[in-house]
């Protein structure tokens, strides 16, 4: 297991009050995907200002990155989702397939900036201790770094342990930066891993890469590891988040969705329809 060293600073430091929402309705798979980007767009174009955040509880999706669309079991991996009750979902970022479902929580986090593209390793690391962090304040022992055998790998990951085993993957992170703003989005799996379990299982079997399906875990399984109750809820984290932001203030989704109206389509990311 690849330890990354992150110092605790504390909340992440905006410079600027940040703007929270909560979506409170689901867009679809692709729908919600999609904002994200629309987003960010309204940041570099000035038709958002300041940081914002915004989170939301995901319906049950596989997101498949560019390279695994390439690959010869692509299309039984796809069938597969369907299968398990996953939606499948082509994003344009890289990495390998992910998954997640309403006992997981998405966090976008979207600031515009004059240089994007720099500063992104350090956005992995800030973010990182950040999470990290949250889940301490909502009772579950966590570390930061890449763990043998992980879905979608990555060097920020941040995991935990599951009881009487070894590490699980609890956040993955990715982000995207275009010019004048960027884009930090990470997926939480709270609650419920079994079904994200099975449905990778199935996705990476039929891929043909190799991971180890025992490192798909929730935060709620790493709290029972530490001997804690009640198990964490999806709620909490989302509490224990708008603690540690610093100074900022709410935004009604609809609000939100009024100033930058979600596409029905969804323009940025395509659903892989039966």
């Amino acid at each position: 297991m690849k330890e990354t060293q992150i110092p605790d600073d504390g909340p992440l430091t905006w410079g600027e009050p940040v703007t929270w929402c909560v979506q409170t309705r689901s867009l679809g798979a692709v729908g919600d995907l999609d904002y994200s980007v629309r987003l960010l767009r309204a940041l570099q174009s000035g038709t958002l200002s300041g940081p914002l955040v915004r989170v939301y509880r995901p319906q049950p999706t596989v997101a498949f990155g560019q390279r695994d669309v390439r690959l010869p079991g692509f299309e039984a991996a796809r069938q597969a989702c369907l299968a398990h009750g996953f939606t499948p979902v082509v994003r344009q970022a890289g990495g390998r397939a992910a998954a997640y479902h309403q006992g997981s929580l998405v966090v976008d986090h979207l600031q515009a900036e004059p240089d994007a593209a720099l500063g992104s390793r350090e956005r992995f690391r800030s973010f990182a201790g950040l999470y990290r962090q949250v889940l301490a304040d909502a009772g579950v022992d966590a570390e930061i770094g890449q763990i043998a055998g992980e879905y979608c790998p990555g060097e920020y990951s941040v995991h935990g342990n599951r009881p009487h085993g070894g590490p699980v993957k609890l956040i993955g992170t990715a982000q995207r930066a275009v010019s004048g703003a960027w884009l930090f989005s990470s997926s939480w799996v709270i609650q419920d891993p079994g079904p994200i379990q099975a449905v990778l299982m199935a996705v990476y079997a039929a891929l043909e890469l190799d991971w180890d399906p025992e490192t798909a875990g929730a935060a709620d399984q790493a709290r029972a590891a530490a001997g804690t109750e009640p198990p964490v809820e999806v709620q909490t984290v989302i509490d224990r988040l708008w603690d540690r932001l610093g100074p900022h203030h709410g935004l009604d989704f609809e609000d939100l969705a009024t100033l930058v109206p979600p596409s029905p389509a969804g323009e940025e990311h395509r659903q892989l329809s039966p």
